[in-house]
């Protein structure tokens, strides 16, 4: 399902014309580009928090295991 699934066409141009009368013309790519870079840190972090938890659960059963 889309994020942006419950807003209509209409409401999505007003969202448009508002960012670039707020950031301007010349500062939406960089706008953007940042949104876009923080998204892809952010996927990282989880995936990285994802493997530590992985691994310390990992860790936990061979510990228990062992006993």
């Amino acid at each position: 399902m889309s994020t942006l699934a419950f807003l209509s066409s209409t409401e999505l141009i007003w969202v448009a014309v508002l960012a670039v009368v707020v950031f301007g013309g010349s500062q939406l790519p960089k706008l953007a580009r940042n949104l876009g870079r923080a998204q892809k840190e952010l996927q990282k972090g989880l995936a990285e928090g994802a493997a530590e938890v992985d691994r310390a659960a990992e860790a936990d059963r061979a510990d228990d295991s062992s006993d």
